[in-house]
């Protein structure tokens, strides 16, 4: 494998090519598509958690000016069964089709789509439809709600940790919670589905984070030839797992559209978006963690539950990272699965591992305390120099110099271990720390790049930008590669009559698409260099070895021809290359991983109960970031996502009967700009070419891990109060033994 050892373009600072069209209104979004004698739907949702739907009084909806058609259980086209097969490139998020049976499994289900000629009309009669329901009183109201294990799913294991842990001379042992949490895009679920032709053809705009995977779900369930259906999707206003796949009011939005023959496009509310489209489940973990005097790991047990919804299964592996996290002989880690009467659950940003190392983190911050060690020299003292649990080595791994760094630029040598020693003026200041990381991972992908007579080049794949700058990276590999400057460069993305690209998810879109968007790049430039070595050609008669690519041009022995004028000589409009890539048998002789460090200060104020994080020093080895500016924009994006959860962020289900109770953005909280403190975000550069050629790894997930508890591990050194259930509220902290100090 070739590599970029010393670039010009990638892993420089550069601004997004998308950034002015966000800026002036010209970027497109699903919202934003309007199409001639477009009707608009509108979602009715159960108003229980657990029963059956046993009438529906439309009349007085039907009769709302605007209503052209109510779409429920006895008015719906038959549909072929939804396909879920991550393999097949079809996974959905809810394998239920909409209306599919009168049962009522959650609050928030679908029981019918209002579909009128404004949308104002729709959501009107949508509140007019009424529901006569038969409840059922066996209520499963959550994980958090009672004792229930759930069923396993998963089990782990190397050595015996059992006789490691009666031998053990120091153990710890605690539980930990997390609340369910809400992924809250800035852009909510949209839906616009148009059909075509005597021999149907369906256009879907949608936001979404896999177009190929909503393209081959709607085929089948429409039992269609997937190239008669196309999905499209620009620009998304964020997803964070929850658009990964699709929802069933896409599937209803579709089936309305061909049932009344014009378009349709339904755009969820936010309570909907947030009932009905998913949620980070919630989780209890019990960490068990035996030493030695010295502080070396002898055995580590991790007993994940975490929830599911009774009409999907969907595992949150909290445990998944913990096998490879520290140099231990004994490991075990058991994951559960409990259903209950919540949406179905789906990925959030770093989905399991997150939940995981919050528990992990902490209990290892605990165990340190419990030694009277420092933390820092704890997780040094059991760091894993290759990957214990596949026993391979490390394709490239800087966790220590994360942890070094990053404590040199926090300041944690000063810090004062006894608890609320440290303060200024009325504030308490704690410090905490906590190790992160996430699988490093790869997809295969097809990209198409053109070099156009006008001098500029396009590169084309099926892959979408979620809003993390896959535009511009697309555009700085093809710059590299050619020399032409990034702005004479166009990208096309998030349409599924690209080349197949992969979903934009866990961290592998820029791993991914890279490798293949250069292979398309020097196809095309093999393509013209065998024409300006041709006959009559620029460099007729010389060997093509001998020719260099240099800024936009053809160069060799002192001669220099740009691409346009090598086209226009033989009246060219363009040249193109395809390019593929996967991953291969690297797997076979490496572990991948991304690592980091956060350091966080936070300060706590007895006198008026006031908890905020101050300070944050993160270090984060992604190998090469491609573009630093949106890099570390995504870890400032996802200290702030961790910050939600570690003190702000909690759905609240009522325990009687499992009714979401905080559907909207007043009473379900996330930071704002006050909540947010001051972060130092460093890209150490060590690029990981046994991964791929640019040595870069996935960013997105990286940033998220590890906030949370290096929180808790903060608020512990602030207060004396070890809080293992997320979020930490106030409430939580006064009964500190520092409250009245």
């Amino acid at each position: 494998m070739s590599e970029i050892n010393d670039p010009a373009i990638v892993g420089h600072q550069t601004p997004r090519i998308d950034g002015e069209d966000k800026l002036t209104g010209r970027a497109t979004y699903t919202t934003d598509w309007q199409v001639t004698g477009m009707l608009h739907g509108y979602p009715v949702p159960a108003t229980i958690a657990h029963g059956t739907l046993e009438a529906l009084e439309l009349d007085e909806a039907r009769a709302m000016p605007g209503v052209v058609d109510i779409l429920h259980h006895r008015h719906f086209p038959e549909l072929q069964r939804s396909p879920n097969s991550m393999k097949h490139g079809d996974q959905v998020s809810e394998v239920r089709l909409p209306f599919e049976d009168e049962r009522i499994y959650y609050h928030g289900q679908y029981i019918a789509l209002v579909v009128a000629e404004t949308f104002d009309q729709a959501r009107a009669a949508a509140l007019c439809v009424r529901a006569r329901y038969r409840r059922e009183h066996d209520v499963r109201p959550g994980l958090l709600s009672g004792d229930a294990e759930g069923e396993t799913v998963d089990d782990y294991s190397r050595g015996d940790p059992d006789i490691a842990f009666a031998s053990a001379p120091v153990i710890h042992d605690a539980t930990y919670t997390i609340a369910p949490e809400s992924h809250v895009p800035l852009e909510p679920h949209v839906t616009l589905a148009e059909w075509h032709g005597s021999e149907p053809r369906l256009i879907v705009h949608e936001s979404t984070q896999g177009i190929f995977y909503e393209r081959n779900a709607l085929a089948r369930i429409f039992d269609l030839p997937a190239e008669r259906v196309e999905v499209i999707s620009h620009y998304i206003g964020s997803g964070f797992g929850n658009k990964l796949f699709m929802w069933p009011h896409a599937v209803a939005t579709a089936a309305a559209a061909r049932l009344l023959g014009r378009p349709v496009k339904t755009v969820l509310p936010r309570q909907q978006d947030m009932m009905s489209t998913g949620q980070r489940p919630a989780s209890r973990q019990r960490i068990r963690l035996a030493a030695d005097p010295d502080g070396r790991l002898m055995a580590i047990h991790h007993d994940s539950t975490s929830e599911t919804s009774l009409v999907d299964r969907h595992v949150d592996a909290c445990g998944g990272a913990t096998p490879s996290a520290y140099a231990c002989d004994n490991v075990a880690t058991r994951q559960r699965l409990l259903a209950v009467n919540h949406g179905t659950p789906c990925p959030m940003r770093a989905p399991g591992e997150v939940s995981g190392i919050f528990a992990l983190e902490s209990a290892i911050d605990e165990l340190a305390l419990e030694l009277d060690m420092d933390p820092l020299a704890l997780r040094l003292r059991n760091y894993a120099d290759h990957d214990p649990q596949r026993d391979l080595p490390w394709s490239s791994k800087q966790l220590d110099v994360c942890l070094k760094g990053a404590a040199e630029r926090f300041g944690w040598a000063a810090r004062d271990p006894r608890i609320g020693a440290m303060r200024k003026g009325d504030e308490i200041i704690g410090y905490g720390m906590a190790s992160a990381t996430w699988f490093a991972g790869r997809q295969p992908c097809e990209a198409r790049v053109e070099i156009r007579a006008d001098g500029s080049l396009l590169a084309a794949c099926g892959t979408q930008d979620i809003g993390t700058g896959t535009y511009t990276i697309v555009a700085q590999a093809v710059a590299e590669l050619t020399g032409v400057p990034v702005a004479s460069i166009d990208v096309r993305l998030g349409e599924t009559s690209l080349p197949a690209g992969p979903l934009s998810g866990g961290s592998m879109t820029t791993a991914t698409a890279l490798p293949a968007v250069a292979a398309a790049t020097r196809d095309a430039l093999d393509a013209l260099q065998e024409i300006a070595v041709g006959p009559g050609g620029h460099f007729a008669g010389h060997d093509r070895a001998s020719l260099e690519v240099k800024e936009g041009a053809l160069v060799a022995k002192g001669q220099r021809a740009g691409f346009a004028e090598i086209l226009a000589r033989h009246r060219l409009g363009s040249v193109s290359g395809k390019g593929s890539a996967a991953p291969g048998g690297e797997r076979r002789q490496y572990s991948f991983r991304s690592f980091g460090a956060h350091f966080v200060e936070v300060r706590w104020d007895p006198g008026i109960s006031r908890l905020r994080v101050a300070r944050v020093v993160s270090s984060i080895d992604v190998g090469r970031a491609v573009n630093p500016l949106a890099a570390r924009n995504q870890v400032e994006g996802a200290i702030a996502m961790g910050i939600g959860m570690g003190l702000l962020e909690r759905l609240e289900y009522d325990p009687r009967d499992a009714r979401l109770i905080n559907a909207n953005l007043a009473d379900y909280r996330v930071p704002v700009h006050a909540d947010m403190p001051d972060v130092d975000v460093e890209l150490l550069d060590y690029p990981d070419f046994r991964f791929n050629e640019f040595g870069a790894r996935g960013i997105g997930e990286i940033g998220l891990t590890g906030i949370a508890p290096a929180i808790a591990n903060a608020v512990h050194h602030a207060t004396g109060k070890r809080v293992r259930d997320l979020p930490i509220t106030i409430e939580t902290l006064l009964d500190s033994p520092l409250i009245m100090t």
